[in-house]
């Protein structure tokens, strides 16, 4: 099989200007160095419009006078208060590349040979690591894909409260009925809602007598709850040891935190059908929905995350991209272990375990695939990532074919080709 490798990212020659930044809240540290090694002390800017406006003069001023061409603009991965200077300077046609944090912890101590951090520090380390040629690829989503980046974000924050919010029901029902628990499994189905608004406690329950609760069990659970259940939670409240001191204020918790679960699902609900609408935006989404077991909300996520999977050349930069890049640590007689780097988007790679979850089943795309891993001895859970990589490397190959997936062939035959 051909091995495709990532491209080190040279960019640099002798009419580039190479500009970083340490990204802060409130104010960034900028740097500029020419290819003469001629630079200038870290100067501090305000995260504001007036602040990116003086940055931009300020090294457009150093490029006038260095006769230089062309403007690299680095900077290290962080979280949201980068994102307004990223997207100015991508305005002004500036080549952005972006570098590992944990580079930037590596090669600081080359500096002086201390592991001194510091603000004026690190954009000098910045600008060596890109002069090394080991900058990453940067991918700012545009449009519909940048909607799809902040939508599946955003249902991603709305599941994990939503999943706090169960947790919390859980311990207060343990508190005041916990027998509920054993015979209602999930609190999050409608029956479980419905109960605990009218019936929270067991001894509303014990008096809203068996017959009622058998026909509202029945009909609210559209016929997926017996009679065998209801009188199972009927004697469980009988017999309940649930505490009744202060049961009241536990009482008006759960009715809050019942609204709030119904508040955030119905947001959930509104987020996928946005995050429909935008994938019917994107010209190849219908390559990723053509895969069995990709659904909307993980083709949408993937997107979304990626940016545009057109603008990678190799499958390598976008296995980086989700931290699914092998690495081990050998040495001499000893031979390690090969682990992904998770130095890559994490709701990426959640995004293809589960879709690999789901590849596995026996009904599943990758099914003889991944039996044929358990077989070697390879353990569930790195079987399922190897299947994850796998599910990446189809997606690259559709994408760049700009095809559907042909279920014509077998499953081994087109990831040899992908």
């Amino acid at each position: 099989m051909k091995v495709i490798k990532t491209k080190k990212n040279r960019i640099v020659n002798g009419k580039t200007l190479i500009v970083t930044v340490d990204i802060s809240k409130d104010r960034h540290f900028g740097y500029w160095r020419c290819p003469d090694g001629t630079d200038v002390k870290p100067f501090s800017f305000p995260n504001t419009g007036a602040g990116f406006t003086e940055f931009w003069e300020r090294i457009s001023r150093a490029k006038e006078i260095h006769h230089l061409d062309e403007i690299v603009f680095g900077y290290e991965s962080t979280g949201p208060y980068g994102e307004a200077l990223t997207h100015f300077m991508k305005a002004r046609g500036v080549r952005l590349v972006q570098v590992n944090p944990m580079h930037t912890k590596r090669v600081k101590e080359l500096q002086g040979n201390s592991p001194n951090k510091t603000d004026q520090k690190d954009p000098k380390i910045i600008a060596d690591i890109i002069e090394l040629g080991r900058a990453l690829t940067v991918v700012i989503p545009e449009g519909s894909a940048a909607e799809l980046r902040r939508l599946t974000q955003a249902r991603e924050r709305s599941t994990e409260r939503h999943t706090a919010l169960v947790n919390q029901l859980q311990s207060l029902l343990a508190i005041i009925f916990p027998e509920f628990l054993q015979v209602v499994k999930n609190v999050k189905t409608i029956t479980a809602h419905y109960l605990l608004k009218h019936c929270p406690t067991p001894q509303r329950l014990v008096a809203y007598g068996l017959d009622n609760l058998t026909k509202t069990m029945w009909t609210v659970s559209r016929g997926r709850m017996k009679e065998d259940q209801a009188k199972a939670l009927f004697e469980a409240a009988e017999a309940s040891i649930g505490v009744v001191e202060g049961q009241a204020s536990i009482l008006l918790e759960i009715q809050a935190i019942l609204a709030a679960m119904e508040a955030s699902e119905k947001f959930t609900e509104g987020l996928e059908k946005e995050m429909s609408h935008h994938l019917k935006q994107i010209p190849y989404s219908s390559c990723l929905l053509s895969i069995k077991g990709i659904g909307e909300v993980t083709a949408a996520g993937l997107i979304g995350e990626v940016g545009d999977f057109r603008k990678y050349s190799t499958l390598g930069e976008i296995m980086k991209l989700a931290g699914l890049d092998l690495y081990e640590v050998s040495s001499g007689k000893y031979q390690g272990t090969r682990r992904i780097s998770k130095r890559g988007r994490p709701l990426m790679r959640k995004l293809l375990y589960f879709a690999a979850l789901r590849a596995v089943r026996s009904d599943g795309l990758m099914a003889h695939q991944y039996q044929r891993y358990l077989d070697r001895g390879m353990l569930k859970t790195k079987a399922v990532i190897a299947i994850a990589r796998k599910l990446l490397g189809i997606i690259f190959a559709i994408v760049r074919d700009n095809s559907a997936f042909d279920y014509s062939r077998t499953s081994f035959q087109f990831q040899e080709a992908a």
